[in-house]
C-alpha cells in the first residue's frame, strides 16, 4: 500500500519532530518533507511532491497563509491542512478564501490528526468542531435558502467531510451529479470552496452538530 506522503511546515523544531514521530509510527503515512518557514517550504516543494501539507499559520519569513497563497497559485489541487492555535482566528477566513482543506487544533490527539489526513487526502475537507465554532460564533448569520432534498443530503456528507467519490459511492448516484450539486450548493451559497461551505452551513442552521 502506497504511504500518504506528508509535508510538515512549522518553526518549532520541537513540536515537528513530534509530529513526525507519531506520523512515521503509520503504516499508511510518511513524512517526506519539513520546513521551518514558508519560505524553505516553497524552496522545497517541487522536490518533496507531497500529497498533504500540514501548514503552521505563525512564522518567520514568510508565515503560513503567504506560503499557502504563493503554493496554492502554482499548484492549485495541493491539499493543505492548517495548524492552528485558538487565537490566531483573525487568520482563519484568509486561510478558507485561499482554499484550504482544513483546520486541526496543535493539540488535537493522535485519532483526530489521522482522521484529518485521511480525510483530506481521501479528496474530504476536516474541520476541529472547536475551530469551527469560534468561527461562526463570530459570523453574522445571512438569509436562509432554500435547497432540495438532494442538496441537503450531499450538504450534510460535505459537512462530515466526505469526498465527491465519497458521496457518489453512499448515494449511489455518479460522481458527475455529485459535482453538479456541490457546484450548485456553492452558487446558492456564494462560498468559494467547500470549508467556506461548511462554515455557511452551520452558521445558517442549514445542518446540525
Amino acid at each position: 500500500m502506497r504511504k500518504v506522503r506528508l509535508f510538515l511546515v512549522d518553526d518549532h523544531q520541537l513540536f515537528r519532530n513530534g509530529l513526525k514521530y507519531i506520523l512515521n509510527e503509520r503504516k499508511d503515512m510518511e513524512v517526506a518533507g519539513e520546513a521551518s518557514n514558508g519560505r524553505e517550504f516553497l524552496d522545497l516543494l517541487d522536490f518533496v511532491k507531497p500529497d498533504v501539507v500540514l501548514m503552521d499559520i505563525g512564522m518567520p519569513v514568510m508565515d503560513g497563509v503567504e506560503a499557502t497563497r504563493r503554493a496554492l497559485e502554482k499548484f492549485p489541487l495541493l491539499k493543505i491542512l492548517v495548524l492552528s492555535m485558538y487565537d490566531e482566528s483573525e487568520y482563519y477566513n484568509s486561510m478558507i478564501e485561499l482554499g484550504v482543506k482544513g483546520f486541526v487544533l496543535k493539540d488535537m490527539d493522535n485519532d483526530e490528526l489521522y482522521e484529518a489526513i485521511r480525510k483530506v487526502n481521501a479528496g474530504g475537507t476536516h474541520f476541529s468542531q472547536e475551530l469551527l465554532l469560534s468561527i461562526i460564533k463570530k459570523k453574522t448569520p445571512e438569509n436562509k435558502i432554500i435547497l432540495t432534498r438532494r442538496e441537503k443530503e450531499i450538504l450534510d456528507l460535505i459537512c462530515k467531510g466526505y469526498s465527491n467519490q465519497q458521496i457518489s459511492d453512499k448515494l449511489i448516484i455518479s460522481q458527475r451529479t455529485v459535482e453538479r450539486h456541490r457546484a450548485n450548493l456553492l452558487t446558492k451559497t456564494d462560498s468559494r470552496n467547500s470549508i467556506s461551505l461548511v462554515v455557511y452551513a452551520i452558521k445558517n442552521r442549514l445542518i446540525s452538530i
